[in-house]
């Protein structure tokens, strides 16, 4: 997969998957179970080894990603986390210049410490050929969170804020860029190969907003991260972003692949960046879980689009917790037969 993200295109499609380690498995439902609480999971080096590998071991992924949530970066600034059953995360808000200043400058090591401890283990476990990612939330993103305390359907809070009080918006953002990118440069020298930013709310911004707030940061983060680890190879998944938003991130930002979600029309896209950077995705998660002879058609169909360009298979979103394993099983067997 790293030959990939240099460019070069691969006589086998590497494959892995978006949340390959969650809830679909039993042996991670297992682990959940004994850590007793979500960030107990991600903050205990033993817990978060595990359950990377375990997708590994059972299928045989071309890369596995480092078992954290992108809300650990707010979490070591100080805000507090959560997460609700059935409800996803809950945070203390941060809604102005003063809740804002209150928070750290930099991330807590007492916290992130102990993920940086089990990317270097992971990677010394994992077989030498696959790749190990790192991750962060895009500043964007991670801001929608921080200013509504939750997930919320149009990310409204925070595109108000970034309306109503852009000072203070743009305050946000930078804490979370220059954080975010040395949280990045911490994960590639413990040992990851390379590393992805979930914008996993960019769809909701107008193209102006979606230059500012999505385009901008993430250049800054790789701008960031390359002038610690030159070499650094990072994906960009921008959820919900048009051709056009994709084509400008893709030649503003220098990231080396671009995640495309299941609404992509993949071959104006390959026609537009796919002899810049490599391209990721994008089957819809749904189909994985409708599986049969729908999962047949729609993973050849992908293929057909993208022989003969630098991709690497994946989802276009997480996989479902809900999603059978004898389908994966087979969309594995139908990309490697």
């Amino acid at each position: 997969m790293k030959r990939v993200l240099d460019g070069h295109v691969a006589a086998r499609t590497p494959i892995w998957m978006m949340r390959q380690a969650g809830r679909y498995l039993p042996e991670y439902r297992a682990v959940r179970e004994k850590a007793g609480d979500f960030l107990t999971l991600c903050y205990t080096p033993n817990h978060a080894v595990e359950v990377t590998l375990q997708p590994i071991r059972r299928f045989g992924f071309d890369a596995a990603i480092l078992f954290s949530d992108i809300l650990v970066v707010p979490h070591a600034l100080g805000v507090d986390l959560s997460f609700e059953a059935g409800e996803g995360p809950r945070l203390s808000r941060t809604t102005n210049h003063t809740e804002l200043n209150a928070l750290r400058d930099d991330l807590d090591p007492s916290r992130i410490e102990r993920v940086l401890e089990a990317v270097g283990r992971i990677r010394e476990e994992l077989p030498r050929e696959t790749t190990l990612l790192g991750f962060c939330g895009a500043p964007w993103t991670v801001a929608t969170y921080m200013v509504a305390g939750r997930g919320t359907p149009d990310q409204g809070p925070a595109r108000l804020a970034s309306l109503t009080d852009p000072a203070f918006f743009e305050a946000l953002i930078d804490r979370l860029v220059e954080t975010s990118a040395r949280y990045l440069i911490g994960q590639l020298k413990a040992g990851a190969d390379a590393v992805q930013i979930f914008d996993s709310w960019a769809g909701v911004l107008d193209p102006e907003s979606f230059r500012r707030w999505s385009i901008e940061p993430i250049r800054r983060i790789v701008a960031l991260v390359r002038a610690q680890v030159p070499d650094a190879r990072i994906i960009a998944f921008p959820k919900g972003a048009t051709l056009a938003g994709l084509t400008e991130l893709v030649l503003a930002t220098g990231v080396n692949a671009v995640g495309l979600d299941w609404t992509v029309e993949r071959r104006q896209t390959r026609l537009a960046v796919g002899g810049r950077v490599a391209l990721q995705g994008n089957l819809d998660p749904l189909v994985l879980i409708a599986g049969g002879t729908a999962l047949d058609a729609a993973v050849d169909a992908l293929v057909e689009d993208f022989h003969g360009a630098a991709h690497i298979f994946n989802l276009g979103h997480g996989i479902r917790p809900e999603t059978p394993i004898a389908h994966v099983e087979r969309m594995i067997a139908r990309l490697r037969g």
